[in-house]
């Protein structure tokens, strides 16, 4: 029987419907949420992708995909990254444009990663990354998602938080990762092609 409905393991409301917002109307499955306490691991962003996505797999026994974001500072060699939820709980959105204020840099990248199971524990995980590259500046805009008033994407005069909802969704990381996520679940590449993409 073909596989009908994707669950998307999260408890954020705002993930959830920025994803399907995202993905559209003509996506062939439907997306459905499930809250799950994972394990919050430490390591490299794909590495933590896999083993959460695994873990979600073993627990539901069925098609899953997890997201794991990341706020990377390049004048921090990459920190927060992946340990961005931790920052932006303690610190806020002032802390984070704050830790910069040392720094002439002020570039980062937000990475949307994405990992698929089929289902079952031993099957292939398979990663979908997304990357926008952007400026770390003074909270504007709404607080009502994570870190997207601090992050103002190259070209652009707004932060995430200022741009209209079908804007961002057309350049955030979320969107390249997802479109690799799609273009993969609806046979439109095979994985040879994708790593190209």
């Amino acid at each position: 029987m073909a596989q009908k409905t994707l669950t998307f393991v999260t408890g954020n409301i705002k993930k959830l419907e920025e994803v399907r917002a995202i993905l559209g109307n003509n996506f062939p499955l439907e997306v459905t949420s499930h809250k799950l306490d994972l394990p919050e691991l430490q390591g490299e962003i794909e590495e933590i992708s896999i083993k959460k996505c695994q873990e979600a797999a073993r627990r539901l026994n069925r098609p899953v995909f997890i997201e794991d974001t990341s706020l990377c500072f390049n004048a921090l060699k990459g920190l927060p990254g992946p340990y961005i939820k931790w920052f932006l709980d303690k610190i806020h959105p002032e802390g984070l444009h704050q830790l910069l204020n040392g720094w002439e840099d002020k570039s980062a990248e937000a990475v949307c990663t994405f990992a698929y199971s089929p289902g079952k524990p031993e099957d292939e995980v398979l990663v979908f990354q997304g990357r926008t590259q952007g400026t770390i500046v003074s909270p504007r805009g709404t607080r009502d998602f994570g870190w997207d008033c601090v992050f103002q994407p190259d070209g652009y005069n707004e932060t995430y938080a200022e741009l209209p909802k079908e804007e961002k969704n057309k350049i955030s990381h979320r969107y390249k990762a997802l479109d690799k996520l799609e273009l993969i679940l609806c046979n439109k590449v095979n994985k040879v092609t994708l790593l190209r993409y």
